[in-house]
C-alpha cells in the first residue's frame, strides 16, 4: 500500500490567530479546534485540510516547503490576501509561469501563481 497526502501542516506560535488569516485566504472554516492544533476543512473548491501546529520557536530561515497556490486572476489573488494580511516578499517568471511568493502574518511562505490547480 502506497501513502497518500492527507492533510498540510504549518508550524505557529498561535494557531487560532493563525486559522482566522487561512480561514478567510482558503474560504473554508475550522473543522477541529483542540487548541495547539487547529484543523481548517479543505477548501471547497478542493484540496486538502490546512493543520495549524503551535510550536515553541519561531521560524528563522526560509520555509524549507512551501505550498503554492493557483487563480485563474494571480494579480487579484495577491491583492486579496495582502488585505487579509500577507505581505509581498518576491515576483518571478520563467517560461511559461509566473508566480508570487508570500508570507502568511506569521512569516510562513507560500506562492500563487494563475494556471496552477
Amino acid at each position: 500500500m502506497a501513502i497518500h497526502m492527507g492533510m498540510i501542516t504549518i508550524d505557529c506560535a498561535n494557531p487560532r490567530e493563525l486559522a482566522q488569516f487561512w480561514t478567510a485566504a482558503l474560504e473554508t472554516t475550522v473543522a477541529q479546534d483542540y487548541g495547539d492544533f487547529v484543523v481548517l476543512a479543505p477548501p471547497a473548491g478542493g484540496g486538502l485540510p490546512l493543520g495549524l501546529q503551535r510550536v515553541p520557536e519561531t521560524r528563522a530561515a526560509k520555509n524549507r516547503v512551501h505550498v503554492d497556490f493557483g487563480g485563474d486572476d494571480r494579480a487579484a489573488e495577491v491583492q486579496r490576501l495582502v488585505g487579509l494580511g500577507a505581505k509581498e516578499v518576491a515576483e518571478h517568471e520563467v517560461p511559461g509561469l509566473a508566480w508570487t511568493v508570500l508570507v502568511d502574518p506569521e512569516g510562513n511562505e507560500f506562492c500563487v501563481s494563475a494556471g496552477v490547480h
